[in-house]
């Protein structure tokens, strides 16, 4: 019988608060990066970047963190249909921190919080019958209310056919065994938390957990006993979890040495990071386990899943996707260091987005030089251009509204020089959001910011997409080729520090030649720096040749980039008609971003104080409107995959 999904994952959803300082101790930490946590909802990602389809089973709170974990959760493919809004208790939050190799500080705040108020009205037969199989994790059976809840789950799979894993996941601290500050403290023996543990194990389909975890479920230090007792209370699966040795599985009797079982060896890494590497073992194992694959192949998915994880920071956000674990699987890595691996964090990055775009209609008006100069030649400053600003801002947002829930996806390009408190209202809505790093007019590029662009791009938005205009040949002289060169990988590497997108815009200089093969090889010459970009913005061509050797190059170098956006150079609307033709039959082009073809009759009349307020928003939006008419009109009949 297929059902809607795989996995049910049933308990903690938080917030990780990740401390950025490497080596030093959570107390000394000066800036922290906001994550998804929670060992059940770091599954339920690692299992949907798998492809498998899970779904959330917890609360969070009716504040901003629970806002960010059901967003998340839903972005990455998570079904959060049964995450329930909890109007009196906050979401829970964790601090953690990795101070070195042995040592990973955490602190749980988890007192009262949404997720431990699941209760047995949570559970609906229903949904648990709508999964092939449920995970529970341990910290659920600390608690009397969670508890229940999950015996009450138990019942209902059990009813349905669903399978029942527990993820033994022991946090002492979280069952009251140590202080509060003791958060990374792993294991502390209880008779009481083992005989607890053992009231749900013979409901079990498969049990996974550490050497230290099957000895608090099993009621003994010694493993091969705390297995052997486990086997007499299940007849399911037992996977023993053993760090960089990898994994031992025993599925029917249980042989005189541990050594005896199924062994899964584990992958030579460097270790960074050891938090999350438990959750990303448990998504690959279902990954097999649910499809029902050879056990050998189970153990194979989750080694790999927590070797690549324990070399990132952050849980949920270092799980692998499928491309990028088939891709370590049949290539390896150059180096055990394996953040350092270039390419494999490269598929890492744009395997693992979570926003898929339509046919993208954007309009751009981050021009700063342009408005500048219309001013002066009227007698305006800042407030005057910021005013305009406002007005094409306004005219873009009613035509993406226009727009919403339709074939195109609409957005905005907007610098922070006169649009800084615009950008806030342009946030946050679904619609594609750039700025723009360069000075303008510079060549060789030199970016606008006073501050070193990774810590000016820290202080933006996620959801903003960095823009960057490079003015490029491909017979540039070698030095300036190479001065432009280290800006855009100064541009890429902020970019993937602060975890933004980003768009480089190539302009050929208009007084140096230029032919069908001329952008082809200026992104043939960018890439072979090592510099790929989300998205590429480019000039219209009219010729087919021109295009097919622009979607070669793309493809041979980064079959995962975006794709191409269209610019407009202040063409005419037929101008630009006859491009949007010519570019519509390839699935490169994503669309558009057009800025001065649409607004520029309207800047010169309102600036000149021909135009008021009103007529610039309908004359802008007008502009607007019809720039995407004629894009969807050009593509009709030409079909591309969403990126």
């Amino acid at each position: 019988m297929t059902r809607p999904f795989d996995v049910i994952c049933m308990g903690r959803a938080a917030v990780d608060l990740y401390g950025e300082q490497i080596g030093g101790r959570l107390e000394d930490m000066l800036s922290f990066t906001k994550y998804l946590g929670g060992s059940p909802a770091n599954t339920a990602v690692g299992v949907a970047r798998l492809g498998l389809k899970p779904a959330m089973l917890t609360r969070v709170g009716d504040e901003h963190n629970g806002r960010f974990v059901r967003e998340t959760l839903a972005a990455e493919g998570v079904d959060v249909s049964h995450a329930k809004t909890d109007p009196k208790r906050l979401t829970a939050l964790v601090f953690l921190g990795i101070q070195d190799r042995e040592t990973f500080p955490l602190v749980f705040y988890r007192d009262n919080c949404a997720d431990m108020a699941i209760d047995e009205a949570d559970i609906t037969p229903g949904f648990i019958a709508s999964a092939t199989a449920l995970l529970l994790s341990g910290t659920h059976l600390s608690q009397p209310q969670t508890y229940q809840a999950c015996r009450t789950a138990i019942r209902q799979a059990k009813a349905s056919g669903t399978r029942v894993v527990l993820d033994i996941d022991y946090r002492p601290v979280l069952w009251g065994l140590t202080s509060p500050g003791m958060g990374e403290q792993r294991f502390v023996p209880s008779e009481q938390v083992s005989a607890h543990f053992q009231t749900v194990i013979p409901s079990c389909d498969l049990v996974v957990g550490t050497e230290e975890e099957i000895h608090i479920a099993g009621g003994s230090s010694d493993t091969l006993t705390a297995i052997r007792r486990l086997r007499s209370l299940t007849a399911g699966t037992i996977v023993v979890k053993r760090g960089p040795m990898g994994c031992v599985v025993f599925d029917g009797a249980i042989p005189e040495r541990i050594e005896d079982g199924l062994r899964g060896p584990g992958f030579p890494v460097d270790v960074f990071n050891v938090l999350g590497a438990g959750d990303a073992f448990m998504a690959g194992f279902l990954r097999g386990w649910l499809k029902d694959e050879a056990l050998e192949r189970c153990c194979t998915y989750a080694n790999a899943c927590g070797a690549l994880v324990v070399s990132r920071h952050g849980c949920a956000p270092a799980m692998p996707s499928w491309t990028e674990l088939q891709h370590f699987l049949a290539v390896g890595s150059r180096t055990r260091r394996l953040r350092e691996d270039v390419d494999l964090e490269h598929l890492h990055r744009v395997s693992t987005r979570t926003r898929r775009w339509k046919e993208l209609c954007i309009l751009a008006f981050d021009h700063r030089v342009q408005l500048d100069e219309l001013a002066a030649r009227h007698g305006g400053g800042r407030e005057r251009i910021e005013a305009f600003k406002s007005l094409v801002a306004e005219a873009a947002r009613r035509v993406a509204r226009a727009e919403a829930d339709r074939d195109l996806d609409a957005g905005m390009i907007l610098d922070a020089r006169f649009g800084f408190d615009i950008l806030p209202a342009l946030t946050g809505k679904g619609w594609w959001v750039a700025r723009p790093v360069e000075l303008p007019g510079s060549r060789p590029l030199a970016f606008e910011s006073a501050q070193p662009l990774m810590l000016e791009m820290r202080n933006w938005p996620a959801e903003h997409v960095a823009k960057c205009l490079v003015a490029w040949h491909p017979d540039d002289p070698a030095a300036l080729r190479a001065t432009q060169l280290a800006r855009l990988t100064e541009l890429q590497a902020a970019s993937v520090a602060t975890f933004h997108e980003f768009l480089v815009e190539v302009i050929p200089p208009r007084d140096m030649p230029a032919d069908d093969d001329t952008l082809a090889r200026a992104l043939g010459q960018i890439y072979e720096a090592g510099i790929r970009p989300d998205w590429w913005k480019l000039p219209p061509s009219a010729s087919a040749e021109a295009w097919e050797r622009i979607a070669a190059v793309v493809q041979d170098h980064d079959p995962h980039c975006r794709g191409v956006l269209l610019l407009g150079l202040e063409a005419s609307e037929e101008v630009l008609r006859q491009g949007f033709e010519a570019a519509a039959p390839h699935a490169i082009c994503r669309g558009f971003a057009v800025g001065r073809s649409i607004f520029a009759d309207a800047a010169a009349g309102w600036f000149a104080r021909r135009l008021d307020d009103a007529q610039v928003i309908d004359h802008v939006g007008a502009r607007y409107a019809g720039l995407i008419r004629l894009w969807r009109d050009a593509r009709a009949g030409h079909t591309t995959s969403l990126v």
